[in-house]
């Protein structure tokens, strides 16, 4: 295992915690880096809690965590926008996370003619949200995703995920969106911008090899896929690509 890397981004559901509950190797493992003096960016595809309420949560499971320490895809998705358009008109459907990151932008609001609409998950939304999006995408709008989950992880189960919404606008309108979270390389690409770091310096951390690990891989990042959430080491079988490092727990994980 290298002892090189100069920083570590860093999943959240099933790498730090699952739900509710802490994953205790993980308090130590962000300790660890603390003591090294290592830098860490917890990158989540969750679009709807802003920086502030994931460093909160992270803290009350004793994972020392600021609000500069995330990026959500929310926030990658304001970043994406400010870096392609000039004084866009924006129609997004999301919740708290998204609507605080949009606002701080100060993105025109516009439901009838945007330039570009923002599929968000919103455990509220309406069929009216979904048309308006819809009409604006068959129209002309620049159509993007905060990212593709088709499954939300609850204490109920599996229940439908923002990539199962924005399918829904890809059906109808024949679109498939620009993704900015995890599989996709954007968020890792603006990870990496905000630590200023060479790719090489960076390690990507995750438990889901579709979403975080397919991340660094696009990216060119090197990987480290830990078993305590999605990806079992069976399911690493039939796949030609590997992660970089694989670990049971991050425990495991020496420098």
């Amino acid at each position: 295992m290298s002892r090189d890397y100069k920083a570590y981004l860093i999943d959240l559901d099933g790498t730090m915690y699952r739900g509710n509950i802490v994953i205790e190797e993980a308090v130590d493992f962000i300790q660890r880096l603390q003591q090294e003096n290592l830098r860490y960016l917890f990158v989540t595809n969750n679009s709807m809690r802003t920086k502030e309420q994931v460093a909160e949560k992270l803290s009350s499971f004793g994972i020392p965590a600021e609000p500069d320490d995330v990026l959500t895809s929310s926030m990658a998705t304001v970043n994406y926008i400010k870096a392609h358009f000039k004084q866009p008109s924006v129609f997004y459907i999301g919740e708290q996370g998204l609507q605080e990151a949009m606002e701080a932008a100060g993105f025109r609001y516009d439901e009838d003619h945007p330039d570009v609409v923002v599929m968000g998950l919103d455990q509220q939304v309406t069929y009216e949200k979904i048309a308006k999006a819809t009409l604006a995408v068959r129209a002309g709008a620049v159509f993007l995703s905060t990212n593709p989950d088709v499954a939300l992880p609850s204490e109920r189960g599996l229940l439908p995920g923002n990539g199962a919404f924005t399918s829904i606008i890809t059906a109808s309108t024949g679109k498939a969106p620009i993704v900015i979270g995890k599989p996709g390389a954007e968020i890792v690409e603006q990870a990496l911008a905000f630590l200023q770091l060479d790719r090489k310096d960076v390690l990507m951390v995750g438990d889901n090899y579709h979403t975080d690990i397919l991340a660094g891989i696009h990216a060119k990042v090197d990987t480290l896929l830990v078993h305590t959430g999605v990806t079992a080491p069976s399911d690493l079988e039939k796949l030609s690509i590997q992660p970089t490092y694989t670990v049971a727990t991050l425990e495991d994980w020496k420098w």
